[in-house]
């Protein structure tokens, strides 16, 4: 089975956060943990239907850690 990407990604200029999955975007969330927690629900069903799955989350700032 192909496997399922996840990246939670910041908008450009707007400090928001988006799900990027299949080179679409969608959500517009507050923070990158709002966007994490979001991406979890169908990351959960693609493991069920047997693909492999990365989420990844981008980090704002130098000193900011990563999810």
């Amino acid at each position: 089975m192909e496997r399922a990407y996840y990246s939670i990604v910041k908008m450009n200029g707007c400090g928001r956060w988006a799900i990027r999955h299949d080179g679409k975007l969608s959500g517009d969330y507050a923070s990158k943990e709002a966007a994490f927690e979001a991406a979890v629900a169908p990351a959960s069903n693609a493991i069920k239907q047997g693909h492999p799955v990365t989420i990844s989350v981008e980090g704002t700032e130098a000193n900011e850690p990563m999810l």
